[in-house]
């Protein structure tokens, strides 16, 4: 009920995920552990191969396997100079992601609204060197950070974290709380949300799927330190902190946090 596979670093996903599929039967507890040489410096693609091998682990996860396996290795001339354009151009994320989207719209069905958020606090969130030394890493783990959208996968990439890297410290935990306040922003439609001294701005998407009678009603639950305002036909909230504060980066992320709790009830 036990596997050792060494150097799988030097193996395809394909490959490591049928070996894994070689060990346990029925209701037995099987192991399967891929080993690779200690202080060794893993290529890009293998670091890719041993952490989606890590990430599908429940039943069924063969598609899953392929479609990474399809992103890692490329797609050949299913996507590649044979058709009309690259893949290469646009990414493989968006690739899909306008995939999706252009199946949807065909099919009659209602796309959501698509604008980018952003998020400025005054707070130490970033991945420092003596905690990931790898760029490639980094850039991978900052981009994957961005596209969180939910708690589940903010906890998950914690979890990951915490297995490749140990503890992170307090700038990255911090920098997972501002991906989760982005997430939140963006299901409430601020484009924008900037800490700018005892003051947070929150800009609304000017196609907000919000009810404007509400507005009055919501702001006056803030009792003066929530108003409404427009510039250049732009929407936004701003909220006012209190000046005396010590902590103005805890206090920014307590103010949206407040904030984008009670947008909530805003939306159609």
């Amino acid at each position: 009920n036990t596997m050792i596979i060494h150097d799988s670093d030097r193996l395809g996903l394909s490959q490591l995920y049928q070996l894994r599929g070689r060990v346990g039967r029925s209701s037995r507890t099987a192991y399967a552990f891929l080993m690779y040489r200690r202080n060794k410096l893993l290529k890009e693609v293998a670091e890719k191969r041993l952490s989606a091998i890590r990430e599908f682990t429940e039943l069924g996860s063969g598609f899953k396997i392929a479609m990474r396996d399809l992103e890692i290795r490329g797609a050949g001339n299913l996507l590649g100079a044979e058709q009309h354009g690259h893949m290469e151009a646009v990414g493989y994320d968006l690739y899909c992601k306008m995939l999706n989207e252009a199946v949807r719209t065909l099919k009659g069905e209602v796309t959501a609204e698509s604008f980018e958020t952003t998020i400025d606090i005054d707070l130490d969130a970033y991945i420092p060197t003596g905690y990931i030394p790898n760029e490639y890493q980094k850039l991978d783990i900052y981009k994957r950070m961005a596209g969180i959208e939910t708690e589940d996968e903010s906890e998950e990439m914690l979890e990951e974290l915490i297995d490749r890297f140990g503890e992170p410290p307090k700038s990255v935990q911090n920098l997972l709380l501002v991906a989760r306040l982005k997430a939140r922003a963006h299901q409430v439609y601020f484009t924008d949300v900037a800490q700018k001294g005892d003051s947070v701005k929150f800009v609304l998407y000017e196609k907000a799927g919000i009810d404007p009678a509400r507005i009055p009603r919501f702001v006056e639950e803030f009792q003066g330190a929530l108003t409404f305002s427009m510039d250049a036909k732009t929407p936004y909230f701003k909220y006012l902190m209190n000046k005396n504060s010590r902590d103005r980066g805890r206090d920014g992320v307590e103010a949206v946090k407040t904030v984008l709790d009670r947008a909530e009830t805003l939306l159609l």
